[in-house]
């Protein structure tokens, strides 16, 4: 009897500790798990504001502006995709209100152009070549309308939500639905040339409106100020802070009451909040140029910048939309193609190679052969290292079995449970001796360690120091930046 109990607690520990751990806190979508592995995007802007040379256009530029000379959407998306991007949001609508396709809902659009004799859709054209090339496409629709004489009115609404049926109909299965925060202000307005306010927090009854999105489009993610699905980081620097949470809880700005759309807390926006209600990760967003609109007086920002973003971005659990400018060709800047051809090459060739693959991997504490420490250095984002419930704290040791030198740390979480971990070290062996090189919190989806200066090592600690419940890690990467 003793020893059929001995064998029965034996079986039911082995079973226990194969059992996955149970997820903590908010916890991302399918939609949100898909937009994380894009990580790198674009949002297009190009609309009677290029020829005008404006960053805003203000609603009454008469449609035959738009006359790009040689438009080549083919040309935009392979630039785009060479830089690494895997995606492309098109402002299919601005607040100039001037719409990129035939729509029914207003006369100004691209119809009543020069644009392929009138008969143009360039929605349809982008939409196309993002697909010939590979990548995921999204739209951007703007809530606000310069040129619309109902806007500000009662009437508007039906109009704003048509646009979006039509865009969400019309060009297929769609990555993102993009809505700016700038509502209201001076415009055009079908001549009233006038200042008209509305409250941006009902106007648009962000309820109803994005019950479309989510009939239509159901693995669309929302974009605002608040989210829903993933918020925006609170600047246009292209970056999220240091310790970067994905979870956050929207609060109206005197931070006592729960935000509406057309609201948001931006100070907790680049770092999100700990333990939020909602999985809402950052975007950062940020022109490849000086302005979202092509101005012949500027250049497109260096590699270097860049690949400087992408680890504040990307390396921080965010993603990195980057806005690129055609000019009035209809084309991107041989500048903007070389800067993104370099910046891609860069990207590609430091992480085409993890310097851990062949590495021998310990832990300390793990939850069984299914969950063990060899699942980190897999290549497999949907495998994962896990402790016990009770083990809150482990080490992970890398034996590289040679000296190898490098200056990024990659680590990755497997966020399809959470996020869990709040703190954490990194030693490299040095002489015989451990040495920190890097004292961490958060780490989320994916973290980026640039090191200040490359090590050479041929051992690598990671100790996970605080975690509230056992803690989960699907990849580990070691990399040298290449130049």
């Amino acid at each position: 009897m003793s020893k059929l109990l001995i064998v029965f607690l034996f079986l039911s520990t082995s079973i226990y500790a194969q059992s996955p751990p149970k997820p903590y806190g908010a916890v991302p979508s399918k939609r949100q798990l898909a937009w994380h592995d894009i990580e790198v995007y674009g949002l297009i802007h190009f609309t009677p504001t290029t020829f005008e040379n404006k960053e805003w256009g203000f609603g009454d530029a008469d449609p035959k502006t738009f006359n790009p000379t040689d438009f080549n959407a083919d040309q935009i998306i392979k630039a785009a995709k060479a830089g690494g991007l895997r995606g492309i949001i098109l402002v299919a609508k601005h607040h100039d209100g001037f719409a990129l396709w035939p729509t029914k809902t207003t006369e100004y659009n691209i119809s009543k152009s020069p644009f392929r004799a009138g008969k143009g859709n360039l929605v349809k054209e982008v939409e196309q070549a993002v697909r010939k090339n590979g990548l995921k496409f999204g739209v951007y629709c703007s809530p606000w309308d310069r040129n619309n004489a109902l806007y500000g009115t009662d009437k508007y609404l039906a109009i704003y939500q048509a646009q979006l049926k039509e865009l969400y109909s019309n060009f297929g299965e769609l990555f993102m639905s993009w809505h700016d925060g700038a509502n209201g202000g001076e415009g055009y307005y079908g001549g009233a040339k006038e200042k008209r306010s509305i409250d941006n927090t009902t106007y648009y009854d962000w309820k109803n409106t994005w019950a479309i999105t989510r009939k239509m489009q159901p693995m669309a993610n929302i974009f605002s100020d608040i989210g829903l699905d993933i918020r925006w980081v609170g600047n246009e620097d292209g970056n999220a802070s240091v310790t970067s949470w994905a979870t956050f809880t929207p609060m109206a700005p005197d931070g006592k009451s729960a935000a509406v759309p057309g609201q948001a807390n931006y100070p907790q926006s680049p770092e999100g909040i700990r333990n939020g209600k909602f999985w809402m990760p950052a975007e950062c967003d940020v022109p490849l140029r000086k302005g979202w609109f092509y101005h012949p007086n500027e250049k497109p920002k260096t590699p270097e910048a860049l690949f400087d973003l992408y680890l504040k971005s990307v390396g921080r659990g965010a993603g990195l939309d980057l806005g690129l400018a055609p000019d009035t060709r209809g084309q991107l800047h041989n500048d903007d193609v070389a800067a993104l051809k370099t910046f891609g090459d860069m990207v590609k060739h430091t992480f085409e190679h993890n310097l851990a693959k062949n590495a021998s991997i310990k832990a300390s504490n793990s939850r069984g052969k299914k969950y063990n420490a060899a699942n980190l250095l897999d290549g497999k984002k949907d495998s994962y290292w896990a402790t016990q419930d009770n083990a809150h704290k482990a080490n992970i040791e890398l034996d590289l079995k040679a000296a190898k030198t490098f200056d990024i740390i990659s680590l990755q979480e497997f966020i399809a449970l959470g996020q869990r971990i709040e703190a954490y070290t990194i030693e490299v062996l040095v002489n015989n001796t451990w040495k920190k090189v890097y004292d961490g919190t958060s780490i989320g989806a994916k973290r980026l360690i640039k090191l200040e200066s490359p090590v050479t090592t041929n051992k690598v600690k990671i100790n996970i120091t605080k975690s509230p419940v056992c803690i989960t890690l699907s990849e580990i990467g070691l990399y040298k930046k290449a130049v």
